[in-house]
């Protein structure tokens, strides 16, 4: 008995010590930045001539460059970082006088090259991240590098952002070039929020651009991609750091459309976003609403410093662990309906008392201040990939079937998947000709060719089912689709183009993107 008592006692912790190791690398915080994808040649240049501009103070001289897909390696001249609006316009002079592409990069989280070019020059703009707060006209003016994560803590605990993405990693600059939205459905996306931009033009000429002056620039600065200028400075509206009860629903996916209109009556609905369920079992069809609901704050309730996340590894193992299985996708979606809301951080005074999770009091700014550092990750050979399409919001439920039949068929190592609310967008590239329904994706990849190749069919099966229901897709990604597909989701894209043109006759402003897509134009 006591021998048996010793192999199942060894046995139990031969298991447990397995698991551990298994587990480990899943959990282990990213040794530096990412970087995957095939090999590509350093590029050579010629010095530049004696009367020609002055060499740039390279950060980078010369090597290659990738984006937050770890998948667009690409060779370039290299990168700049400047600090003042005199610095930039001594680099586009440089670029100018050399016939080199520019781009202008922030956190880099586009994931199909959209910030740099082959042999470009990449204008690294996080140096320009100046805040300055108005707070009589509710508005801040900051710099095009600065992320929402250190504006928030400029502003809080007093005001709030009216417009941001999800999550803070992303600087301001980055987010008007691809018009994000977030998770509040009535403030619309970053245009409508937007007072006034500062943008340097291909000659080196400062112009401000707002709905009154240069409109029509500033149609096309707001998600054009960095195209028609490099925004430097931007004055963006704020609204107050109100208090919500944050609150949530497990509902059927089919009962969503009605869901949501009832949230939408409900003018104390602040914030709202929703997640569909990854588990095989239950694939799309059953999903988590997530609200965040005006309370009175007539007694003046403290706002807690903004903190960071927790419980970081538990996290990204969780993410992690769900790529390995079925069943450790189940245990995720279970985890997310039945634990992580008791786990929750109450940042309201009053709430400390308040432990439920259900119950639970948190500012405005709490929600959106995550850098989401469980993301990263150490794990090479793999790469994981947004995705986004936009329907029209009553053919959203006849699209989540299709979508669930592709994911089934092909097997697709899935994430993550939301929705949220998106209202008609007025810019030139706009995905939102009306008022929509985002459907945001996460999948995972291998990185090799045929990983490739798979997402690569994947993709453009999306989008042509995207199509199928009057939707469109978002460009900020991967470069899989056709020409053909961006026309039909975008038939303006060819006056985009021509557009661009005109305020950059000579192309100086390109990037991987453009250049693929914009040739035959």
């Amino acid at each position: 008995m006591v021998r048996k008592r010793w192999v199942v006692g060894g046995v139990a912790a031969a298991s447990a010590t397995g698991a551990a190791i298994w587990a480990a690398p899943l959990a282990a915080d990213p040794d530096g930045i990412k970087d995957c994808g095939p090999e590509v040649a350093k590029l050579a240049f010629d010095k530049v001539q004696a009367d020609a501009a002055a060499e740039p103070d390279w950060v980078q001289a010369g090597g290659t460059i990738n984006d937050e897909s770890c998948l667009s390696r690409t060779a370039i001249r290299g990168i700049v970082a400047p600090a003042t609006e005199a610095q930039l316009a001594d680099t586009l002079a440089y670029a100018r006088a050399n016939t080199l592409p520019v781009t202008a990069a922030g956190a880099k989280h586009s994931m199909g090259g959209q910030a740099f070019a082959k042999g470009g020059v990449v204008i690294d703009m996080r140096r320009m991240n100046a805040v300055r707060f108005d707070r009589e006209a509710r508005t801040i003016t900051v710099g095009a590098g600065a992320r929402w994560h250190d504006i928030q803590n400029k502003i809080h605990p007093e005001f709030a952002i009216k417009a941001m993405q999800s999550t803070d990693v992303f600087t301001v600059g980055g987010s008007i070039a691809v018009n994000a939205h977030g998770m509040d459905h009535r403030a619309g996306a970053m245009m409508g929020s937007i007072r006034a931009l500062r943008v340097m033009l291909a000659d080196g000429r400062v112009v401000t651009a707002s709905r009154e002056e240069n409109p029509d620039l500033f149609r096309h600065v707001v998600g054009g991609y960095g195209l028609f200028g490099i925004v430097t400075e931007a004055t963006l509206d704020v609204v107050p750091n109100d208090i919500y009860q944050s609150s949530r629903a497990v509902i059927a996916t089919k009962d969503f459309p009605k869901t949501f209109a009832a949230l939408e009556a409900d003018p104390d609905i602040g914030l709202t976003y929703t997640h569909l369920s990854t588990a095989p079992g239950s694939l799309l069809e059953e999903a988590l609403v997530y609200r965040y609901t005006k309370v009175p704050d007539e007694a003046g309730l403290e706002r807690a410093p903004l903190s960071e996340v927790g419980a970081v590894k538990l996290r990204r193992l969780t993410v992690n662990m769900s790529k390995r299985a079925d069943w450790l996708k189940s245990l995720k979606w279970w985890t997310e309906k039945n634990i992580e809301h008791r786990i929750e951080s109450c940042t309201v005074t009053r709430a400390q008392a308040m432990r439920d999770g259900e119950a639970c009091l948190v500012s405005r700014n709490d929600p959106m201040h995550d850098s989401v550092p469980y993301l990263y990750n150490d794990l090479r050979g793999e790469t994981d990939i947004l995705h986004e399409y936009f329907v029209p919001r009553a053919a959203l439920l006849p699209f989540v079937a299709d979508l669930r039949a592709v994911f089934k068929r092909r097997k697709t190592n899935l994430l993550n998947a939301s929705i949220r609310a998106v209202e008609k967008e007025e810019n030139a590239l706009s995905y939102a000709p009306e008022p929509a329904f985002s459907v945001v994706l996460y999948i995972n990849q291998p990185t090799d060719a045929a990983g490739n190749a798979e997402m690569d069919r994947l993709t453009r099966e999306l989008i042509d089912l995207t199509a199928k229901h009057g939707g469109r897709f978002f460009l900020p990604y991967q470069l899989h689709y056709s020409g053909e597909q961006l026309r039909r989701a975008y038939p303006e894209f060819d006056a985009f183009v021509v557009e661009k043109r005109k305020w950059d006759p000579e192309g100086l402003f390109r990037n991987r993107w453009y250049d693929r897509y914009a040739e035959s134009t």
